[in-house]
């Protein structure tokens, strides 16, 4: 089991890739040693009107430096404070959080929507095998280039601007791509295509569900999806989001 850390890190680098998605940079050995990708970490306010961490997934480990990459998206009062502060902060955080991907595979397709796009660059550098990158975004692209010298990139915008028009599944088929798996993050309606897809064509699928959490490690359940087996934990068919994922087999989880 990974070990999991509750600590102050320093931030390093904080930069703006568009209107509302930021990177930062921060660094502690301890936690950037456990890190895999598709895990999270939790990130602590400081005002004290925000008690609950906000979830923000792991986007690249830099080992050799003790440090880790976080991109993500304002989504409220809590990422938005985040969003301030400057390099040679402290922020509290927890983790590394939740089971990540397995890595496997001859030749894969990783696909990313949106904020689930982060995850999968470290991903597309850990993975050993033919690959091919998928990109959806609503109209404004970011981290597109960053994938390019770990495979052929494609992208599909829901306004035709940028790639193919459409959503990610538009995009696989116009491109005939092929492969024996799929990782992918993203919204579940976007998860919804990608499993469906995989099972249409005996493909293997790992996805990366997007929730919204409140402990982040399994205790109040109150991140949850449908399973195909009961859990352990609760008794009922639902596996927890944060600690049994964030990263499930397609055919584990009704979605």
């Amino acid at each position: 089991m990974t070990a999991t850390f509750k600590k102050s890190v320093t931030i390093t680098s904080v930069d703006k890739l568009s209107i509302d998605i930021y990177s930062m940079w921060i660094q502690d050995k301890e936690i950037v040693s456990a890190a895999k990708p598709g895990q999270f970490l939790s990130l602590y306010c400081k005002s004290g009107d925000r008690l609950l961490p906000r979830p923000i997934s792991i986007c690249e480990i830099d080992k050799k430096n003790h440090a880790l990459r976080l991109v993500y998206r304002i989504a409220g009062k809590g990422t938005e404070e985040i969003s301030h502060y400057t390099v040679s902060d402290r922020i509290e955080v927890m983790g590394p959080l939740g089971n990540g991907f397995t890595l496997e595979g001859k030749k894969a397709i990783l696909v990313g929507g949106g904020i689930g796009i982060p995850p999968m660059l470290e991903l597309a550098k850990q993975l050993s095998c033919e690959k091919t990158v998928v990109l959806g975004y609503r109209d404004v692209t970011f981290l597109d280039s960053e994938f390019i010298p770990y495979g052929q990139v494609y992208i599909s915008t829901e306004d035709g601007s940028v790639g193919t028009k459409g959503n990610v599944i538009d995009a696989i088929k116009e491109n005939k791509l092929e492969a024996d798996i799929i990782f992918a993050c993203g919204p579940t309606p976007m998860l919804r295509g990608v499993k469906a897809y995989a099972n249409e064509h005996g493909i293997k699928a790992q996805l990366s569900m997007e929730e919204r959490m409140a402990c982040g490690i399994g205790a109040c359940l109150a991140c949850v999806c449908k399973s195909k087996d009961t859990d352990h934990h609760s008794n009922v068919k639902n596996k927890r989001i944060c600690k049994d994922g964030p990263v499930f087999y397609a055919d584990e989880i009704e979605i």
